[in-house]
């Protein structure tokens, strides 16, 4: 075999295998530290594309889960006012039914029971008036454009799905007046609380004026049966404030677990997807290790080799001495 000062083959072969080992350790180097294996679109165009979108899609998932979470705190202080102003039987609407059957009793004072009354009637106005959480308020709204008319209905973000470019995005919509106790601003009152009654026939006469739950007054009745009769007819309608509060609680209520349902189904869903992104682009860090290892070894013997392999220039010497 000849002897070539000025190409050297061996030196040539053992340089480009050590280049390439090299190249190796480099891209085995770079997904140990990021612990991915593909971590740009030069990795692996295809799978980057679609983890980049996943990662956005989670984006996503993670602002409707804190949505959920204000939708939930904004649920619950509605419906704690709600179950507040049905009360039970030392206070709230269960309380005013009780003491509108004690005043049928003949002869009771019903002046007494009337200053009860009031108080009962302005607590459960102070409740649904403060049952407001970040400047939302479902049971005292306001029908007025005058400053700002509360709207007719709320969409609560409730999920995110994309399918293909589409994104869509689900609501749960919860209607005010279903709930309003007090309404202002309007022509004439239409919340479970504040919406007058006409007088029964057969009551007082002349007829007292139309009166809702929260504005009746029995301080001025007595045992007639005119008076009975009027009585009777207040009695009812708090027996149906009472239903309509009711059945509206348990509509919040529904709506309460929904959101703690989709809650939990977000978080969920998020860990899946994160799961899916890992499946696609993490590094399998046993392999990379082991492959560390080798193509560190790879590299010593391509050094060594690379050194025989120049130290045959130096053999040449020895033929002109």
């Amino acid at each position: 075999m000849s002897s070539s000062l000025l190409t050297n083959s061996s030196a040539m072969t053992a340089l480009q295998t050590l280049r390439n080992v090299s190249s190796q350790l480099a891209t085995t180097q770079n997904r140990i530290s990021t612990g991915q294996r593909v971590s740009t679109a030069s990795d692996n165009a295809a799978y980057w594309s679609i983890a980049t979108s996943m990662r956005s899609d989670n984006a996503a998932l993670s602002a409707v889960s804190d949505s959920l979470g204000l939708s939930a705190a904004t649920v619950d202080t509605e419906y704690t006012a709600l179950t507040s102003v049905i009360g039970d039987k030392n206070s709230g609407l269960t309380k005013l039914q009780a003491l509108l059957v004690e005043a049928k009793t003949a002869g009771i004072d019903r002046t007494k029971i009337q200053a009860d009354i009031t108080q009962i009637q302005q607590d459960m106005r102070l409740k649904a008036d403060s049952a407001t959480f970040n400047g939302i308020n479902w049971l005292s709204i306001n029908t007025s454009a005058t400053p700002a008319a509360t709207p007719l209905s709320f969409n609560l973000v409730s999920s995110y799905s994309r399918v293909g470019g589409t994104p869509t995005i689900g609501s749960i919509t919860v209607t005010t007046a279903n709930f309003a106790l007090y309404t202002t601003g309007g022509a004439s009152p239409t919340g479970i609380l504040d919406t007058t009654v006409a007088p029964p026939a057969g009551g007082p006469t002349p007829a007292p004026a139309a009166a809702s739950v929260s504005s009746l007054n029995i301080g001025a009745l007595t045992d007639s049966a005119p008076d009975q009769v009027l009585l009777d007819s207040y009695i009812a309608q708090v027996t149906t404030a009472i239903n309509t509060v009711a059945s509206a609680a348990a509509n919040l209520g529904a709506v309460k677990n929904r959101i703690a349902t989709n809650t939990d189904f977000v978080k969920t869903l998020m860990d899946s997807v994160d799961r899916g992104v890992g499946q696609l682009v993490d590094a399998d860090m046993n392999a990379e290790s082991t492959r560390l290892q080798a193509l560190q070894t790879q590299q010593q013997l391509g050094v060594q080799a690379l050194s025989i392999a120049n130290q045959n220039s130096q053999s040449i010497l020895s033929l002109f001495k």
